[in-house]
């Protein structure tokens, strides 16, 4: 089984890489000169998701992932939201965007800290199109954690486990972040579905599963 997997994200392509292998499905990425920056112009996780899964499904016309995901903190109003992996400004990396995070919260409470990453996955084939979301809540530190995983990890406190994402192993986040929820939701109904086996069209109707 062969799917297009729609980012540039060398992090995010290998946590996925990791999940969807499990479903024994072959991911190829995007080439390294692609941007998906252009085509995120919705309001939401969802609809964003959706904009890169259709473009790249109508340029490879094969089975096509693609997500949207960021860290949304109940104190800003959810920002950063949409705009996470921009947050920092133009050529900014993991740690402006962490900088930038941890100024606007430096004068909140423990208590003011909520915080919760989410994800929108969604899948476009030949017959249609189907989304899952999924949301992990945590709290934002007032300083890194840990050297593992990408983005705003390091900050971002799991309280079931006592440790922030960037202190959890690659199996460990795959097992309870937002994104590998998502995903292994979606290849479990990939295979229960036999969405793939068919070669039936249904109107390309949008469904999400909350």
């Amino acid at each position: 089984m062969r799917i297009l997997l729609a980012t540039t994200n060398p992090g995010k392509l290998a946590e996925l890489r990791q999940i969807l292998g499990e479903q024994r499905i072959e991911v190829v990425g995007l080439t390294d000169s692609a941007s998906t920056e252009d085509i995120e112009t919705g309001s939401t996780f969802k609809e964003n998701a959706l904009l890169k899964a259709r473009h790249y499904f109508n340029v490879a016309r094969i089975p096509t992932i693609a997500d949207d995901s960021g860290l949304e903190v109940e104190a800003l109003g959810g920002a950063p939201g949409i705009f996470s992996a921009r947050y920092g400004g133009a050529g900014s990396g993991d740690d402006d965007r962490i900088a930038k995070l941890l100024e606007e919260m430096k004068d909140l409470r423990a208590q003011r800290r909520n915080a919760r990453f989410v994800c929108a996955a969604a899948f476009v084939w030949e017959g249609g199109e189907k989304v899952f979301l999924n949301e992990v809540h945590g709290i934002i530190l007032k300083s890194p954690r840990g050297s593992n995983g990408f983005g705003y990890d390091p900050v971002f406190l799991y309280h079931p486990l006592g440790r922030t994402f960037a202190e959890l192993t690659a199996s460990e986040k795959a097992d309870v972040g937002h994104r590998g929820q998502a995903f292994r939701r979606l290849t479990a109904w990939m295979g229960e579905s036999g969405v793939l086996d068919s070669s039936k069209s249904d109107d390309r109707i949008v469904t999400t599963a909350d």
